[in-house]
């Protein structure tokens, strides 16, 4: 059976008045009391985004044990979907040039791409022309990837294509490509530096163009949250400031 047009819709807004009957009884039964209830949060992999997971669930579990916290770390598009659908609350991920219907996003930093490459016995260069890198072996995400967009957006201004030799989205396979010498990769500079702290890479930021991924709060721009997940969503402002701090990004956080 397939639904009709019609009945997705009508599913959609099924979706939403039952997450806002449960908000609704969860506000209800926590006046007086700590706040409690379930607060679903998405951090798209290999940005600032990821780090934030392990001190994310320490400060919840620090400051409202009650609250059940659900992680979920995939790829930007299906959690910007599961946010515009109301089955997540709010996500961190990459944000598009425009904008998009049903959600709104709060920008949080521009991170500078930077190129990681296997060690090699020549001098470390700390910067790297795109141009440079136009015969260069590239392992990189699948053309739907938003990092993957600002890449060839990047060459294409140049008149030029990327050479890609592999298409790999897990972070452990790409660091073991890296690290078996099987080509080099494009990273936002967290997770460029978090890869360099796992094995031995040189690291280059990419100018001429420069490219940079902006990382945005993504929540819905017609379903408010409930209380929980505005304490959740506090807590995450405040840990992203922290990080950027401590990655040396703070001039780059948006205001």
């Amino acid at each position: 059976m397939t639904p009709t047009e019609a009945g997705q819709i009508l599913y959609r807004h099924a979706q939403i008045i039952l997450r806002q009957i449960e908000q609704a009884q969860s506000d209800v039964n926590n006046i007086g009391r700590s706040l409690s209830g379930q607060v679903s949060v998405g951090l798209a992999p290999g940005t600032a985004a990821s780090a934030l997971a392990l001190p994310l669930l320490k400060a919840v579990r620090a400051r409202h044990p009650a609250i059940l916290l659900y992680l979920n770390e995939n790829f930007g598009t299906t959690l910007s979907e599961l946010v515009m659908n109301g089955r997540m609350d709010m996500a961190v991920l990459y944000a598009g040039k425009t904008g998009v219907h049903g959600l709104s996003y709060r920008l949080l930093l521009k991170e500078p791409l930077f190129l990681v490459a296997p060690r090699s016995d020549s001098a470390p260069l700390s910067e790297i022309e795109l141009a440079q890198l136009n015969n260069r072996d590239l392992l990189l995400p699948r053309p739907y990837n938003y990092l993957r967009k600002y890449v060839d957006e990047a060459f294409a201004s140049l008149n030029l294509k990327p050479n890609v030799v592999a298409e790999i989205e897990s972070a452990a396979t790409l660091t073991a490509a890296i690290a078996a010498g099987l080509g080099a990769t494009i990273l936002p500079e967290s997770a460029a530096r978090v890869m360099a702290n796992s094995i031995q890479t040189t690291l280059c930021r990419i100018v001429a163009p420069s490219i940079e991924a902006p990382l945005a709060l993504c929540e819905s721009d017609h379903l408010p949250l409930s209380e929980p997940a505005q304490a959740v969503k506090d807590i995450i402002l405040e840990l992203f400031e922290q990080q950027t701090i401590d990655l040396g990004l703070d001039e780059r956080i948006a205001d």
